[in-house]
């Protein structure tokens, strides 16, 4: 997500939209009832001209604010200012505490992701060794299918053959299974290399964005923002707090992301009991499903190729080398100055 694909939020999708629904509604629905009240006292007062005048003044006022386009966005911005003020007592909205709040998050993820990696390490290792001896398993079995045959053991030969093709069946699909677990080592190793860059990306615009936002309300005032308003300029603060909650967004859906897959493949992980060489089909079906989903927000268009590069038998995963560390380079832009511009 950037800044070309990213839609601002409109105000009633913010938090303190809700709250100004809900007042507003609220806000609306007891003027009606004074209205309704009052009607009979207002329908007396217009019999008396000067009574009269002053509600039409009233009104005229009403009909003003209403048509008068700086004044209309000068009551809105009053109007969300208020409801920001209100929600915010409730609810962290504030973008910068937001954005700390998921740098948080990343780092628990990625100890956890580590943990996870460590662990589907030493099941595909303990898979290799079972597929190793079953192999093994198989070459003794034939062998020993060719000697009774030779020798005229029918019985024996089929005893033999027949434990060969179980064995070579039940590597087929743990050779599969393999496979699926190929992906998963790839996508975490790749999902926690990218993560980290994000982090490092998202603390540094936490620390400049910071200074920057403190000078911004250190020369920020109501009445120079509502004059701004009024003469038809967008607020500095809101266009800066627009950008910062457009990262928190991008964020949050990349952590979400995150979020799931480690807990698909943690149930993944957990189908699988390599002792009594059984799985369950519905934790594959689950993997099969997200490799053919939509591109992925961390990974992007390397989604595929790592894909790719688990079903190639000739690029061969070393299950020994090290978890690729992150590799900035020398001219590395951070991924969200973008928005800002």
């Amino acid at each position: 997500m950037d800044n070309e694909s990213f839609k601002s939020k409109t105000f009633w999708q913010r938090p303190e939209g809700k709250t100004g629904l809900f007042i507003g509604i609220g806000v609306l629905a007891a003027l009606a009832l004074v209205l309704y009240r009052i009607l009979p006292t207002l329908i007396t007062l217009a019999s008396n001209t000067l009574y009269l005048a002053g509600l039409l003044l009233v009104l005229g006022a009403i009909i003003y604010m209403v048509l008068d386009p700086k004044m209309r966005n000068l009551v809105w911005y009053m109007y969300k200012s208020v409801m920001r003020w209100i929600t915010g007592i409730f609810v962290q909205i504030d973008p910068i505490g937001i954005l700390k709040s998921y740098v948080e998050d990343l780092k628990n993820n990625l100890s956890k992701m580590e943990q996870q990696i460590s662990k589907l390490r030493g099941q595909m290792h303990k898979l290799q060794e079972i597929i190793l001896n079953n192999k093994k398993e198989i070459q003794s079995n034939l062998s020993m299918a060719s000697q009774a045959r030779e020798h005229n053991k029918e019985s024996m030969m089929i005893l033999k053959s027949r434990q060969a093709g179980r064995l070579t069946d039940s590597n087929v699909k743990l050779e599969d299974l393999y496979k699926k677990m190929e992906i998963l080592y790839r996508v975490l190793g790749k999902m926690k290399e990218n993560s980290e860059i994000m982090k490092e990306d998202i603390e540094d615009q936490v620390m400049v964005k910071e200074q920057e936002r403190a000078a911004i309300m250190a020369s920020h005032s109501a009445m120079k923002s509502a004059m701004n308003v009024m003469a038809g300029d967008k607020d500095k603060k809101e266009m800066f707090d627009q950008a910062l909650e457009a990262i928190a967004d991008d964020v949050s859906a990349k952590v979400g992301e995150m979020d799931r897959f480690m807990e698909m493949s943690n149930n993944f992980m957990d189908s699988v009991d390599l002792q009594n060489g059984v799985f369950e089909e519905e934790g594959l079906k689950m993997l099969e499903k997200w490799e053919k989903e939509g591109p992925s927000l961390l990974l992007g268009n390397e989604k595929t190729s790592i894909i790719q590069q688990a079903n190639d038998d000739d690029n061969i995963l070393d299950l020994d080398a090290p978890v690729a560390r992150p590799m900035k380079e020398q001219d590395h832009r951070n991924q969200y100055d973008t928005f800002f511009e």
